[in-house]
């Protein structure tokens, strides 16, 4: 997969689909890699142009020295954009991809046709929480952050299966700077105010099991668009596209259809034969 060397920062991803699809651009939850994605590739409707990237300091993308800013990371993925000449496209961030698509939806319209916030919010959790965090990754790594984690991010249903496992060996293979910059980033952004001034189309996705950015906080957030949707997937944590492809997959197809945003020709929804839900292929 290639490296775009941007300024500050080299940053890996990985582009398919065809040139005159509509793009759709995946941006990954704190401590994951883009091959988070993979659970959901085979659901989507065929036809879109799909760009997945690692954040700084994560995957194989560049390791700044921390702490980082959420400017920073969306300048990062501003450049990348402009860098494959990809907008505007449908922005689909999760997590923090999510408050990294409601900076760069402010910052950059042009940029963005709309915005899917995935189990995201304008605030997520204190800035002293992640500096607490922060402190113990320092310390003793992110293992000692895993197990609590994994507990926010998935249902008991879920860890209990072997799918679970490739999930937090990816969290605990982050590295660490990467991660703790990601954090600061985090405990430093509040969009209640800047988010509300958002004019596009906006759906907002919850699982009704997430721990770390509960429904109300999910669905409170997109509701500072005005007319922007929600759905809650059941039976689903902080990563729902891994417990739920399918379903994530066709809430994703159906908001594209509302909003008339057309696919490449000869499309269909749903591909099958890749339902594994593990990170790696």
């Amino acid at each position: 997969m290639p490296i775009a060397p941007l300024d500050g920062v080299d940053l890996h991803y990985d582009l398919t689909g065809p040139e005159d699809g509509l793009p759709l651009v995946l941006s990954n939850s704190l401590g994951c890699t883009l091959e988070m994605w993979e659970p959901l590739l085979p659901h989507l409707p065929d036809g879109l142009r799909i760009l997945r990237y690692d954040r700084r300091g994560h995957g194989r993308s560049g390791v700044p020295a921390p702490p980082y800013s959420m400017g920073q990371l969306v300048r990062d993925t501003e450049a990348l954009l402009d860098h494959l000449a990809l907008g505007p496209c449908v922005f689909l961030g999760l997590s923090i991809g999510g408050m990294v698509a409601q900076g760069l939806a402010v910052k950059r319209p042009d940029l963005i046709r709309a915005l899917i916030l995935s189990n995201t919010a304008a605030r997520i959790a204190t800035a002293e929480i992640w500096h607490d965090r922060a402190a113990t990754a320092r310390t003793h790594g992110l293992d000692a952050l895993a197990d609590a984690t994994m507990a926010r991010w998935f249902t008991p249903q879920f860890r209990a299966t072997p799918d679970f496992a490739p999930w937090r060996a990816m969290f605990c293979a982050t590295p660490l700077d990467g991660w703790i910059g990601c954090a600061h980033a985090i405990a430093g952004t509040d969009f209640y105010t800047t988010t509300a001034t958002l004019r596009l189309p906006t759906f907002g996705i919850a699982g009704d099991r997430d721990g770390s950015t509960p429904p109300d906080l999910v669905r409170e957030t997109t509701d500072l668009v005005p007319g922007a949707e929600f759905a809650l997937i059941r039976r689903a944590g902080h990563l729902p596209h891994v417990e739920q492809p399918a379903e994530y997959a066709a809430l994703i197809a159906e908001f594209l259809k509302r909003h008339d945003l057309h696919l490449a020709k000869n499309t269909h929804c749903c591909n099958t034969g890749h339902g594994h839900h593990g990170p790696h292929g």
